[in-house]
């Protein structure tokens, strides 16, 4: 039974149609197996007693949807009814919706159970998963390590079988880092085309969609996140009286048309070595199978560039979360150091103090590199690259400023993770991260497909066509062999 664990949602999702597996059957091991992994603490919150009632339901019913009767948990970042949703953070301690995020409410729409949620760090705003609410989660391929965030949760349910799809959310690479650290599948769409309302940490009740944030399905296979997408993209209900949207299909039919891109190494965010041939290794098999690949093929940008108008963008979302104190204090501190200092503390002082004429000059900056990115897909269809240039990081819950990563011996800012996540976020692009095998000790490394905007259906492809050269979600060692 526990290799049905790992089995792809598309498949679950058919043998509970066809009867060959009961919804109740599949949720019970789940939740077998979350109390059986407990040491994970990727699930932090369950709802078994409703699901369990709903998977009786789905047993006796006859299918209603494409996902009747799949149980699924939720990332603790999505308002979900009745049940408790903290985005990890103190302020939401007992916060307990009554209504859905637009998200949770169309996967369960199309028959989906949520039956838990899945842990994040506080306020979704870390590159690791840990807070004062529901400790910290590890990476089920080494227990030392972070399965990342802010989606970590996510990725290590995903990657352990404890959950067969998640929805994750993505600003600065919270659905892109963990997949790659935990060796499943994630897709960050196009930005717009899926609706954030009930998203935390925007408040509860908030009507806005912040920039740059989009949210997209985790899994274990190409085709769940297909699935996943077509359930989940859409306009919202104030546009759904007059908008429709309709994803065009992939670019080709078949490997040998597509003409792929590779940008594996950065002289200003460096890779690592085994990271670095792991995307050379994917872009040498889809040469192998027949596509046309180019590793000197770039968007005319600077990495350097793009990531620090990712930065400053990020940085404007950041302030309207910010108190009227945090806000004052980081006017002052933005005033208190010389004009021409340029370190990240300086540089996010006056990010999130920017005045609105500075924002509208760097979305201008934006609509320009939206513009050569278009130009780039013209003459290619995708772009492979790292998602993150370190395998997954020990665990490091020092403040975020004192915080340094490892690359090959020496020490590099913290934030520097999220740099090649910066390129498809930035310009709104959709990337779908695929396994793309592991190091030398084991861990997993991600590689990064980025296409053209609201192309998603083209970058998903591609993953699942690298699945067919390379293999695709494989189980950490230790989580396979438990009946």
């Amino acid at each position: 039974m526990s290799e049905v664990a790992f089995l792809p949602a598309v498949e679950l999702a058919g043998m509970i149609r066809r009867r060959e597996l009961g919804a109740r059957e599949l949720l019970e091991h789940y939740l077998e197996r979350i109390e059986r992994h407990a040491e994970l603490n990727a699930v932090v919150t369950l709802d078994a007693e409703r699901a369990l009632a709903a998977a009786d339901e789905a047993d006796r019913n006859e299918p209603a949807g494409p996902l009747h009767g799949l149980p699924i948990t939720i990332k603790d970042q999505f308002e979900t009814e009745g049940l408790l949703t903290t985005c990890g953070a103190e302020l939401w301690a007992k916060h307990v919706p009554e209504r859905d995020a637009v998200t949770v409410a169309r996967l369960k729409a199309a028959g989906a159970i949520v039956f838990g949620k899945t842990n994040l760090p506080a306020f979704a705003g870390d590159l690791q998963s840990f807070n004062d609410l529901h400790g910290t989660t590890v990476n089920p391929w080494d227990a030392a390590r972070t399965p990342g965030g802010s989606s970590g949760g996510s990725a290590a349910a995903l990657a352990a079988g404890l959950t067969s799809l998640e929805l994750g959310g993505d600003l600065a690479g919270s659905i892109r880092v963990p997949a790659s650290w935990c060796g499943v599948y994630g897709h960050k769409s196009s930005y717009g085309i899926v609706p954030t309302r009930g998203t935390l940490p925007s408040p509860p009740g908030a009507l806005t969609a912040p920039d740059l944030a989009v949210l997209g399905p985790m899994a274990r296979g190409a085709d769940d996140l297909e699935l996943a997408l077509s359930i989940l993209a859409g306009p919202g209900e104030w546009d759904a009286p007059a908008w429709r949207l309709e994803l065009p299909p992939p670019r080709h039919d078949s490997l040998r048309d597509y003409r792929i891109a590779v940008w594996a190494d950065d002289v200003a965010y460096p890779v690592a070595g085994e990271v670095r041939e792991r995307i050379e290794a994917a872009a040498d098999a889809l040469e192998r199978a027949g596509a046309r690949v180019d590793r000197e093929a770039r968007p005319e940008l600077e990495l350097a560039d793009v990531v620090r108008l990712r930065q400053w963008l990020t940085d404007a979302v950041r302030s309207g979360g910010l108190s009227d104190e945090e806000l004052a204090s980081a006017v002052e501190r933005a005033g208190a150091g010389p004009p021409d200092r340029d370190d990240r503390a300086a540089r996010t002082n006056r990010g999130v103090t920017q005045r609105h004429r500075e924002w509208l000059r760097a979305n201008e900056r934006r609509a320009r590199l939206r513009a050569r990115w278009a130009d780039f897909f013209r003459e290619w269809d995708v772009l492979l690259c790292p998602a993150v240039q370190v395998p997954a990081i020990p665990h490091d819950h020092r403040p975020q400023r004192e915080r340094t990563f490892d690359l090959e011996g020496a020490g590099q800012p913290y934030w520097d993770l999220a740099a090649w996540i910066s390129l498809a976020g930035v310009a709104y692009l959709p990337s779908t991260v695929a396994p793309a095998g592991r190091t030398s000790a084991g861990l997993p490394v991600g590689v990064e497909i980025i296409g053209p905007y609201l192309e998603d259906r083209t970058t998903i492809d591609v993953a699942r066509r690298l699945a067919a050269e390379i293999g695709g979600f494989e189980p950490p060692p230790g989580f396979r062999s438990t009946s």
